[in-house]
């Protein structure tokens, strides 16, 4: 259950559409529920502000579509599923309404939320093979209300495209950035903004970058200060700590 349909439940409470025990008989239903090969977490949005999300991968696309289903009816408006295959995804949008980002590998169940904030968050990458990982951290932080600036290609290779955009960088509130090879982007946007810098190594790159080990360790000693990493690939473990930024001082 999301916190907008708690405070609906509260609200009937109060003006007399629902009684008590009706209140405690749907709050007493928010903890989980047990599908058998999944156990539901309707506290999390009550608790954290943002609902479960779905990892695909593993999943077939029954369970997929079964969990979806239960959220929606749970009061969930949007849910998001990372790591889904065409397959997967095709399932989906025979039964849900449902939108697909083929690149990022992502997935989208109900409607889009409104932009909660004015500030964008931006997205850079080092080049244009770390676009899937940049659209899933992208789809991420839409999915929870941000808008969204992405500046894709501006690798350390070519500095000049990065300072094209200097002024977004500059007064950016969050910034992600994603690269693979050597890693070094991270440190060049940590070095001109003012504000925290999600970096996100991938594992794009020849042998030597041991499938993002190189560009993860380069970010970890990164001498710029106000980065900090997560792991290999992860654009929406950075789509989600960037949300939660963007969103400090709206309650």
């Amino acid at each position: 259950m999301e916190q907008k349909a708690l405070r609906k439940l509260l609200e009937k409470v109060s003006q007399g559409d629902l009684t008590v025990d009706e209140a405690m008989l749907g709050i007493k239903s928010m903890p989980f529920e047990d599908l058998g090969f999944a156990k539901l977490d309707y506290h999390r949005g009550v608790r954290q502000g943002v609902s479960e999300v779905i990892y695909g991968d593993g999943k077939t696309p029954e369970q997929i579509v079964e969990i979806a289903e239960h959220m929606l009816n749970k009061g969930q408006e949007t849910v998001l599923i990372t790591r889904l295959d065409k397959e997967g995804a095709s399932l989906v949008s025979e039964t849900l309404p449902f939108m697909y980002c083929d690149i990022g590998k992502v997935g989208i169940v109900g409607k889009m939320p409104e932009k909660r904030t004015k500030e964008a968050i931006v997205i850079a990458t080092g080049g244009t093979s770390d676009m899937p990982v940049a659209e899933e951290a992208a789809l991420t932080a839409e999915a929870l209300g941000n808008k969204v600036l992405r500046l894709y290609d501006v690798g350390v290779a070519g500095i000049h495209r990065l300072f094209a955009h200097m002024e977004q960088i500059m007064t950016a509130k969050v910034i992600i950035a994603i690269a693979g090879m050597e890693g070094a982007l991270a440190s060049v946007i940590g070095g001109l903004a003012d504000c925290p810098v999600i970096a996100v190594p991938t594992s794009i790159g020849y042998g030597a970058s041991f499938g993002g080990i190189a560009p993860l360790l380069s970010m970890l000693n990164s001498c710029a200060s106000g980065v900090s990493v997560v792991n290999i690939d992860n654009g929406f473990g950075a789509g989600y700590l960037a949300s939660m930024i963007n969103h400090i001082g709206e309650k």
